[in-house]
């Protein structure tokens, strides 16, 4: 099968490429960078040189290349994982996700293309009781950033799964963890664990859903073969609150025991979205990906054989 893969570079691409090609796949991947470009074709793939925002180049690569599926996995984050980077990087990860992401897909559709999956996000459900499944609301009501982040994903799934003549399916990754994440024991939250500096913040329940970076790779391709038109969760079995998960990441890490912060301070420190992260934050269901999918994620990393694991 031949798959375009726009976001080939990033932490998803790069092993969603590997695999591709080690399943025997005819893979294009987009890059506006030619050195980027040399280490594609060195790898097997065929490179596509085109910015993402020049939707005329989008178009020309995507029609010369003629794919049977699109593969999106468009994202700019920062190294660093801190509010203010975040809040730094999200006009440019928002215009990519909105217009570069606008600009594959009408390339997609005009090109012919039969199915266009997307990577969206699962962690951001309407707090409630339970976990959440597919069908359930997103924080509009939220704090700030993460109230931006629920409308732009709506906005972007919504555009997705309305366009004509494709099938378009979403697939919102849990927090994505192994290498080259921020969760990767060399990466920038293992940093600030190590140095005390991400807290748990009041009761510490707020709910986060995980999934490995393979694992997400796993879903991916197993949704390009046999994935129903429109949202999975891609998750593991065992959402956990931030007190548990946290706890226990420190201790995989040999770091000293997280430090425990009021939301008064929380809130004085970091905003509300931090509080809304460690305090409210809804757990996922993978129900949906396990039958349909029959995705089988593996238990995350740093709670397998812990204590944690036991108490949860």
């Amino acid at each position: 099968m031949k798959i375009f893969v726009a976001g080939a570079t990033g932490a998803i691409g790069r092993p969603l490429i590997a695999q591709l090609l080690g399943l025997g796949h005819d893979v294009v991947a987009l890059t506006r960078s030619p050195e980027r470009a040399r280490t594609l074709a060195e790898q097997g793939v065929e490179p596509a040189i085109a910015d993402v925002f020049d939707a005329d180049a989008v178009k020309a690569a995507i029609t010369r290349a003629q794919p049977e599926v699109v593969i999106e996995q468009l994202t700019s984050l920062p190294k660093t994982y801190t509010g203010e980077s975040m809040s730094a990087a999200a006009p440019v990860n928002t215009r990519i996700r909105r217009e570069g992401g606008a600009n594959v897909l009408a390339a997609a559709q005009a090109a012919g293309v039969r199915r266009y999956l997307r990577q969206s996000i699962a962690f951001w459900a309407v707090p409630g009781a339970g976990l959440a499944d597919e069908e359930t609301p997103l924080a509009f009501d939220a704090s700030p950033a993460v109230a931006a982040d629920a409308h732009i994903v709506t906005e972007i799934e919504r555009r997705l799964l309305e366009t004509p003549n494709l099938e378009g399916i979403a697939l919102r990754y849990g927090f994505l963890y192994g290498r080259g994440t921020w969760f990767a024991a060399d990466g920038d939250v293992a940093q600030q664990v190590r140095q005390q500096k991400f807290p748990i913040v009041g009761n510490g329940e707020g709910v986060w859903s995980w999934v490995h970076i393979e694992d997400a790779v796993i879903a991916t391709i197993a949704a390009v073969d046999r994935g129903n038109p429109g949202i999975y969760l891609i998750t593991d079995d065992q959402p956990l609150a931030v007190r548990q998960w946290l706890s226990a990441y420190a201790q995989w890490l040999n770091a000293p025991p997280p430090t425990q912060i009021s939301v008064e301070d929380a809130l004085l420190l970091s905003g509300a979205d931090a509080v809304y992260y460690g305090t409210q934050m809804r757990g996922a269901s993978n129900v949906k990906a396990k039958r349909e999918l029959n995705f089988q994620p593996r238990p995350l990393e740093w709670i397998v054989n812990s204590a944690v694991a036991h108490a949860s």
